[in-house]
């Protein structure tokens, strides 16, 4: 039975979004399973579990890498693990202009361009938190950010 609830916990759990905690990237170990209530009506239990597990909640003002997987003259969306964040052109540096006519559309200066799978480094200006979704919207228009390699 205990097999069961932690197989049941890590397909569950891993991999979901909770609003208070964030991304919850992995389980590492279950501290305690409590005893079984059966719920009425139903002939279900439910088991209150505590477990320790690596969680990804980006807050405003955090400094995270992505990879960009989509470029429209709006900006770009970067995927940081399982968080998609918008960075707007009004977000990118005024050099980088949208240049439509190149296959994939980027924004490009003199020395770098931001396509598709381009590595940005990029500041998280402000998140929204839904109850199983994170928004998040970011900029490259500070010191030290930008395309990464």
């Amino acid at each position: 039975m205990e097999q069961f609830l932690e197989n049941k916990l890590y397909s569950d759990v891993e991999g979901t979004c909770s609003g208070a905690h964030g991304y919850i990237i992995a389980v590492l170990s279950i501290l305690d399973i409590g005893s079984g209530n059966v719920m009425s009506g139903t002939g279900q239990a439910e088991f209150v579990t505590r477990y320790r597990a690596i969680v990804f909640k980006p807050f405003k003002g955090e400094v995270v890498d992505g990879i960009v997987g989509e470029v429209n003259k709006m900006g770009f969306f970067a995927d940081v693990g399982p968080l998609n964040v918008f960075v707007s052109s009004h977000l990118i540096d005024p050099d980088m202009k949208f240049d439509p006519n190149s296959n994939p559309p980027s924004f490009a200066s003199q020395e770098e361009v931001i396509d598709r799978d381009t590595h940005v480094r990029l500041k998280i200006v402000g998140t929204k938190v839904d109850a199983t979704t994170i928004f998040a919207i970011g900029t490259i228009k500070e010191d030290h950010l930008g395309v990464v390699g």
